[in-house]
This record gives C-alpha cells, structure tokens and sequence, in this order.
C-alpha cells in the first residue's frame, strides 16, 4: 500500500485513496489533504527534491491517482496530456493534438484548466475549449468536444479555464453560452444531459456538497453564485457577486464549509459568507476589506480561512487569516504576493506567484513560518498537488516532485 492510509473517499463513481490527489484543490475541492507524517520545518533550500521533468506552456495543475500522474501542458502548436510515474516522473504514455490558442494579452498561451481524473478515466479542457475524455490507463481518446464552437460561447479574456466538475455520472461545465452558461455531459459518452443558466464563464472552477439533505453544484460565473441541482440543472437558488468592472475576472473557487458557503473575489467586489438552509441562503457576513482573493482559492482549517487578500496584478496582495463565522482578521502577512495554498497536518504549504514555496503553521495566533525556499520560476499561478506524501508543483518551464515525508 506504499504506506497509504487506508481512509477513502468518492470522486464521481471512483474510490479513491486519501493520498490522492484526482482533481483540482484535492479530492474535495478544498485545498485541504488527510495525510499526516510530514515534515514539520524544510531546511533552507526546502524538501528534498525527488525528479523534475520539462514542460511548455500552462496554468494547469498537475493531479494524481494512484500510480498515475497526470500534467497537461503546451509545446508549440500541440496542447499535451503526459501519464507520469508520481515516484520517479517516468512517462507512461502521452496524447497530443493541436492547438491554434493566443493568448492576446501575452501572457500564456497554455492551457488554463485542470486535468480531472475519476476511475478509469480522465478529462481535460483545453484552452480553446476543446474537452477531451481518455482511458487512464492508456491516453487512448474516448470522446471529444469542441465546446466553443458547438455552444457558440464568445471569448473570454485568457481562454477557457474553468476545470470541470464530476458529480455521479456527470460532467459539469460553465462553458457561458447563451442558454448554455453552465451545461453537464454524461462521463462516459460526452452526451449531453442538461444545460441551465445564460450566464458568461468565469475562470473559477465549481464545487459540490451536499448540504441539509439537499445536493448543490455551485458556481461562480461572471455574474455571481449560482446553485443547480446536479441532476437537471434546476436553480436551487442565485445571487449576484462581480465587480461593476467590465474587465475583471471572478477566479476563486466557492469553498463550502458544513453547511456554509464563502465566496471572494477581487475587483472592488469581496468576500461574502452564506449560510444555506433549506429556504435558500442567508447572508453573515461580506466585505471587501477582509479576504478579497483576485484568482487563489482560500482553505478553511478549524474555524478560520487562510487566503490571500488582494490583488496580484498591482501588488497589493497579502497573506490573512481570518475568523470565518465573523470575517474578523486575525492576522495579515505582507507584503506577500499571490500564491497557492494546501492545508496538510497542521501547517498550510504555499506556493507563491514568484515560485517560492513557504511552510507555514495553520495557527489564527499569529504568522509562524517553518520553512522557505526559491523552487520555480515566475509567474507560477499553478496551484500544487500533494499526494502520498509527495508535493507536486509547475511553471512554464518544468515540474517538480518533493519528499514531504518524515
């Protein structure tokens, strides 16, 4: 079992370990990892680094199943899905298939979204919008789908980015065509099921829970938060959250916590907790002067949020920890700049824009750092993957595999 613990959790209809990591944010969407037995401190130059491997282009993140990885990434004209050994970086197979995707602002013309891998399969959207499902065990292609030219969705700022959802028997895309914002496939066959909503995607990516007996799909499109019924797409309910800024973006995905759903984005827009009972949501608590995240999703840890505040782009972004049910601050770390983060045994590992990956205690008493070390190179807005005791991580350039083991 290679030390595995032996808990399990449903992704779809696969059974996975705990030590996976199959989809974007971990088995739960979260940013939160069961595994225990980690390193407590890193010394200067951080964990010990198993293998690194070349990439091209991309902000998607790498993802892990058993004894498969799985990173997608671009070289030149070809958009590449690579089946990796987690232990050694040893490829398994490769599928490729071209691309003609510009980026217009320059700043990448990789793909944006995570792979997603459940059970025997695995599922990637590409940054033009082409949706791919592939045997895991092969790369072998099983269905396909040009979404932006079947829906007629128009473009959007940087590409199509966000990662898709399995829920049961259903893939769940915010694809923001008329008629079709939001639109879910069957896995197995790529057949359409149902589609709801007319509203624009966003780059945030969806999350699932079931909450008082009731089962939600929540997304945050360009226009706000929108709660479906995964099995037609009925709306469980909707409220508006975006900037009155015509060219942001909504980027972090909603974390459901129990029974209760935090949403933040930047651009004069903010953060806002609701609560979710049987009638619909009540609001507790919002602001834009807590934990306002421009594109890093928060994770939630006892109680408090950790999440970055601020926006990249003008440098204003620093690390908080904040009291969930009040949205008092309980600490800020600045200046500190984006980064991605993972909660596992009791410290948060951070991965910042510039590359630099940060051991931190998951603490609301003050910012405690274990460890730092200079790792990747900027920008680095892929968020890492922690996986039997390994941490996964990527730039533009190469990917890396750390020992995170005691």
């Amino acid at each position: 079992m290679n030390n595995r613990r032996c808990v399990c959790l449903v992704l779809g209809t696969s059974l996975l370990l705990a030590a996976d990591w199959p989809q974007f944010l971990g088995p739960n969407r979260d940013g939160r990892s069961t595994e225990t037995g980690l390193l407590a401190s890193w010394p200067k130059e951080g964990p010990p680094e198993l293998w690194d491997k070349k990439l091209g282009e991309g902000w998607a993140s790498p993802v892990v199943a058993g004894d498969r990885l799985i990173v997608f990434h671009r070289l030149d004209d070809k958009e590449i899905v690579e089946c990796l050994e987690p232990a050694t970086g040893k490829e398994r197979w490769k599928f490729d298939y071209p691309t003609k995707y510009s980026d217009r602002f320059g700043f990448d013309e990789g793909p944006r979204a995570t792979p997603l891998i459940a059970g025997d399969k695995v599922y990637t959207l590409g940054a033009e919008g082409r949706l791919h499902c592939l045997e895991l065990a092969t790369g072998k292609k099983v269905w396909v789908k040009a979404l932006l030219t079947d829906y007629q969705a128009p473009p959007s700022f940087f590409g199509v980015g966000s990662t898709p959802l399995l829920d049961g028997d259903k893939l769940i895309v915010n694809i923001g065509a008329k008629g079709a914002g939001i639109v879910a496939f069957d896995a197995a066959t790529g057949k359409e099921l149902w589609k709801a909503t007319g509203d624009e995607a966003s780059y945030s990516s969806p999350a699932a829970a079931t909450i008082n007996g009731t089962r939600h799909v929540v997304f945050l499109t360009r226009e706000g938060i929108v709660s479906l019924d995964p099995a037609d797409g009925a709306l469980r309910f909707r409220k508006a959250w975006k900037s009155k800024n015509k060219n942001s973006v909504n980027a972090a995905t909603p974390l459901i916590v129990g029974d209760q759903l935090f949403v933040s984005a930047s651009y004069d827009t903010g953060a806002i907790l609701l609560k979710i009972g049987k009638d619909g949501p009540v609001e507790v608590w919002k602001s834009d002067e807590v934990l306002s995240n421009h594109y890093n999703t928060s994770v939630a840890h006892d109680g408090f949020l950790y999440g970055i505040d601020g926006r990249q782009d003008i440098g204003a972004a620093r690390l908080r920890c904040v009291e969930l049910k009040t949205g008092k601050i309980r600490w800020t770390e600045t200046p500190f700049g984006c980064a991605a983060l993972v909660y596992a045994d009791g410290n948060l590992i951070v991965l910042t824009d510039k590359g630099v990956l940060v051991l931190i205690e998951a603490t609301p008493d003050g910012y405690r750092e274990k460890g730092r070390a200079a790792v990747l190179t900027k920008p680095c807005r892929c968020a890492p993957a922690l996986a039997d005791g390994r941490l996964f991580a990527r730039d533009g350039k190469r990917l890396v595999a750390w020992n995170l083991k005691k």
